[in-house]
């Protein structure tokens, strides 16, 4: 049941990424656990994280504190998933 969970947070991440930043589908879908994202991204600029991270709270049910974002937790799509599924699964 948790990597069913795990599962299911990894694609909300993929879809919001793919939609607030307007990537095509196959682009999105190409992420893993090792893509760079803050700083190798050019869609995810510093006005883009707030997009992102509100959207993954709407979606994920979760609330994001300020003081939780940082440069490692946006580092990697495996990092920003395993923050995301950290909160919603918790």
């Amino acid at each position: 049941m948790q990597r069913e969970g795990f599962a299911k947070v990894e694609e909300a991440v993929r879809g919001v990424l793919r939609d607030v930043l307007g990537l095509s589908e196959e682009r999105a879908a190409a992420f893993h656990e090792d893509t760079p994202l803050f700083g190798a991204l050019p869609e995810l600029d510093s006005l883009a994280v707030a997009g992102v991270l509100t959207e993954i709270e709407d979606r994920l049910g979760i609330l994001i504190e300020d003081d939780e974002v940082d440069g490692e937790m946006l580092e990697s799509f495996g990092a920003l998933v395993r923050f995301a599924a950290d909160k919603a699964l918790a």
